[in-house]
């Protein structure tokens, strides 16, 4: 299995309000950034669709280093809410409708096709790929793109 590693970022102007979202793909010497816009979302949406985005990139099963600042996200698949949303029905601890759960079900089903390594960096630090992102998500909200 070839391995990628991937970097995600999410922006939003206000939240909700107009959004963006990067991504970096690492695979050996090449890189691909890709980056996208929604004119009225939240910061939670912008993170999970960055990570979405960026595997649905992948061609085939791949081993994948994803790294992203959103402990939304990453605590999701390393603390397994998501296992205990699906087990009650995609009701959170609070008893409310899990926020976003069609695109949790699209990462489950992407989780399920690659082998990920869900990897918390903190964000706006010295990580430069992930400050890319970060770049990425907001021009893309600058652009409308």
């Amino acid at each position: 299995m070839k391995l990628v590693e991937i970097y995600t970022d999410g922006a939003c102007s206000g939240n909700p309000g107009p959004g963006g979202w990067g991504a970096v793909l690492i695979f050996g010497d090449i890189e691909k950034e890709i980056s996208g816009f929604e004119q009225e979302t939240t910061n939670q949406r912008m993170e999970l669709l960055a990570a979405i985005n960026a595997l649905k990139m992948l061609k085939y099963p791949c081993a994948v280093k994803l790294y992203s600042d959103s402990a939304y996200l990453i605590n999701a698949f390393n603390q397994n809410w998501i296992g205990k949303w699906q087990r009650n029905g995609w009701v959170n601890s609070q008893n409310n409708p899990v926020e976003n759960r069609d695109l949790w079900e699209e990462l489950v089903r992407l989780n399920l096709i690659h082998q990920i390594e869900w990897i918390k960096v903190k964000g706006h630090s010295d990580n430069e790929i992930n400050n890319r992102c970060d770049q990425l998500a907001r021009e893309a909200i600058k652009n409308n793109i």
